[in-house]
């Protein structure tokens, strides 16, 4: 008896089928623990269950193919490979809620300078993805197994067919439970839900080889349709706003305030203020309370490319990264047009998110990033140079500008895991919820918060500030729905859908000096803030690809369309994941039939703004001006 085990530990099938099994049970258990999926009945369980076995199947079957002596190794590469894929997306999944896609790999140098907050994402049960790979590898040393011995081609050719039949059986329940499922490319927890993790990395290979074919095939007739498209929605043309031209000559700075949301603004936490200063600028300037982000997979990079541009982000990765030397109208270029310097100010390295590349691109004239400051353990944190510093150390490099100036800067302060690392960062008490995330971002945005004061300050003591208007804008979410928990006891209330993209509303403040604050309810969002500087500043840009409208304009349609196709207007919220539709002011589910027109006009903008960015179509427009003006 003793003998027959060790000679069945010594078979290669018998290796094979147990090192299958450990892969497909680690791939259920991250798909059941470390995402949320959804999983509404029975048939979806039962597609989770199955979604790993035909690629586990394909992938370990490749290793057969190679001569015996190195099949074991390539065995095992690919063996790691698959978990290292899988962590990956555990990883990245606990802080952006998302899957990790293949233009998002594109960004690996971004990865070396995550620094706090690739440990924080780090749990200790996750050794449970690794501990297989050291028990099969010691199989292997110990007993010298030899998957050889037993694979014939008639086995190899059973292993194909099986791989090729829980695929199809996949396919064809997937396809039941969600119709079309493989062209809604945006919604990737379906994607993921219905055909596995590892088959959805497939399906997303796919999909970048055929968007990155785009460009070769674009012609300058997209190029048409998207225009007519654009001028022909509500409040594009016509009268401008009232404001239009009221800062003309002024110099423009932008300020991205990292990772903070709009609830923060009016709120106290423990009797105290959390945004002293930014409460009492919005009050002597426009303030936008129905201001959201429309940014995706590239967060922070897809804000200031929305802002320069006026075009969305894409569905899988980041513009930044991946279409880097397309052709851009942006802001920056169309003043530089008008005598303006355009320049921007990061601490952190000039290559993150490919910025050195991208600014380039869209027109600015110098990138002042970490190489131009003076970084030190003592002054900076987590991402990098601590906001105060960083405008500290800004001012002279600003004063010493050609005027005048388009001047954006990035903070980084409060960005995740929000650390703090002296008592002086620590204005204000944590937040006492039980997530250490959650809990700090209050003391990190307080800290942002006394860093934008210091800046007006320096401004004003500089004589900048007079002939200066400042956008102040909240790039992107800060707290997940994997904090929905901890968020339902900050705001008191379960953090639904409705709740959930109510939450993508981030501060919008244009404070232009010496003229009365206003509160402004219309809805929109960074799409927007392209042509409403740009009407400020009394520039008219006809014939161009914006799907933003100035925000001033009384005829605006009230309206943002986010990344994942969710709409919010005046009336109605449609949140995309779960096809939910709201009336606004009541919060209450209504007729999804309601929010239909709005889902319909997501898809076709989401779409329309793909196209010109997968194909450049921008670089077709001079010709298209030339036509128009025959």
């Amino acid at each position: 008896m003793f003998n027959q085990k060790q000679n069945l530990l010594n078979k290669g099938w018998f290796f094979f089928a147990i090192a299958a099994f450990f892969l497909w049970a680690k791939t259920y258990y991250a798909l059941q623990t470390a995402f949320t999926l959804d999983i509404e009945n029975g048939i979806q369980q039962f597609i989770l269950i199955i979604t790993p076995i035909s690629s586990l199947l394909f992938f370990l079957g490749l290793s057969l193919f190679f001569s015996p002596k190195r099949r074991n190794k390539a065995f095992m590469t690919i063996y790691f490979l698959l978990s290292f894929a899988l962590y990956a997306n555990v990883v990245y999944y606990r802080f952006f809620n998302d899957f990790i896609t293949l233009p998002v790999l594109m960004q690996y140098k971004n990865f070396g300078d995550l620094g706090g907050s690739a440990k924080a994402l780090t749990h200790p049960l996750d050794f449970l993805y690794w501990v297989d790979i050291v028990v099969l590898i010691t199989w292997l040393v110990v007993k010298k197994t030899k998957p050889t011995i037993e694979f014939r081609k008639r086995t190899i050719a059973m292993i194909f067919a099986a791989s090729l039949g829980f695929a199809a059986v996949n396919l064809s329940l997937a396809e039941m439970e969600r119709p079309q499922l493989l062209v809604r490319t945006f919604d990737r927890a379906k994607l993921v839900k219905l055909l596995g993790i590892y088959n959805y990395h497939i399906y997303d290979t796919v999909m970048t080889a055929k968007t990155s074919s785009h460009r070769v095939l674009a012609d300058s007739n997209e190029l048409s349709e998207v225009l007519n498209y654009v001028n022909s929605q509500q409040g594009k043309m016509g009268a401008h706003g009232e404001y239009f031209g009221k800062a003309e000559g002024k110099n423009v700075v932008l300020v991205s305030l990292e990772s903070t949301q709009n609830f923060v603004i009016d709120r106290n936490l423990h009797g105290q203020e959390i945004t002293p200063f930014l409460n009492d600028l919005k009050d002597e300037s426009f303030y936008f309370n129905n201001f959201y982000h429309n940014t995706g997979q590239g967060k922070t990079s897809d804000a200031e490319f929305l802002i320069d541009n006026s075009m969305y982000g894409l569905p899988r990765g980041a513009v930044f990264t991946t279409n880097a030397n397309n052709e851009f109208n942006a802001t920056p270029e169309i003043l530089k047009g008008h005598g303006y310097t355009p320049v921007s100010f990061h601490g952190n390295h000039a290559s993150f998110w490919n910025r050195d590349v991208m600014y380039q691109s869209l027109g600015y004239d110098h990138y002042f990033s970490k190489r131009e400051y003076n970084v030190t353990d003592e002054n900076s944190v987590n991402y990098g140079l601590k906001d105060i510093p960083f405008f500290e150390q800004s001012m002279p490099k600003l004063k010493g500008l050609d005027k005048p100036y388009y001047a954006k800067f990035l903070t980084m302060t409060n960005h995740y895991p929000y650390i703090t690392n002296n008592e002086n960062m620590e204005m204000i008490e944590p937040a006492d919820t039980g997530d250490g995330s959650v809990d700090r971002y209050f003391q990190t945005v307080r800290y942002e918060d006394e860093s934008i004061k210091k800046f007006f300050q320096m401004m004003k003591e500089q004589g900048e500030y007079e002939d200066t208007i400042f956008v102040l804008y909240g790039d992107h979410y800060g707290i997940s729905e994997n904090h929905n928990r901890a968020m339902s006891e900050i705001l008191g209330k379960e953090i639904r859908p409705f709740e959930h993209t109510q939450l993508q509303k981030v501060p919008l403040i244009i404070h232009i000096p010496g003229m009365e604050g206003k509160q402004m309810d219309t809805v929109g969002g960074e799409i927007d803030l392209k042509p409403t500087i740009l009407h400020l500043l009394g520039i008219e840009q006809e014939n161009d690809v914006q799907f933003g409208t100035d925000l001033f304009k009384k005829d605006r349609e009230s309206v943002t369309i986010f990344r994942d196709g969710s709409v919010v207007t005046d009336e109605y919220v449609y949140a995309a994941e779960g096809d939910h539709c709201y009336d606004k002011s009541s919060g209450e589910e209504i007729d999804a039939k309601t929010c239909a027109p709005l889902k319909e006009k997501a898809e076709t903008e989401l779409n329309y703004s793909d196209k010109v960015v997968y194909g450049d179509l921008l670089r077709f427009l001079d010709s298209e001006k030339e036509e128009t003006e025959q």
